[in-house]
């Protein structure tokens, strides 16, 4: 049995400058009825993830937590990631460098020198 009244739905109106409200948040100039236009790009703010946080007795200071600490996290993950990119752009001209020395070194020209030094050790030894 349930004795509590039927929860009122918040709807939304248009005020008269053209911006959206709540119905349950409005002063009591605009308390007439209104008729509601609304289109994708003038929706009113979403309130659903508060409610849902403060409905559910999490409290304001998660929901502010979350505020503050869901940008602050996709800023440390952007960094990481920056830093992560920057050290394989090293690796990849390093990597070039090497590869391109290793080359000249093993070219017909590097191992006649090769076996020049080879030949030289010989003959002193």
């Amino acid at each position: 049995m349930n004795h509590l009244p039927e929860p009122v739905r918040p709807s939304v109106v248009q005020l008269p400058d053209g911006t959206h409200a709540y119905a349950d948040s409005l002063p009591a100039a605009y308390a007439g009825p209104q008729v509601v236009h609304q289109h994708i790009h003038q929706a009113p703010p979403d309130r659903t993830v508060q409610r849902i946080a403060l409905g559910s007795g999490v409290g304001a200071g998660a929901v502010a937590a979350g505020v503050y600490f869901g940008p602050l996290l996709v800023g440390a993950l952007t960094a990481i990631a920056a830093n992560i990119a920057f050290l394989a752009f090293l690796a990849l001209v390093l990597g070039w460098g090497v590869h391109t020395v290793v080359k000249s070194v093993g070219s017909p020209e590097g191992t006649q020198a090769e076996k020049n030094v080879r030949k030289a050790r010989r003959r002193r030894g």
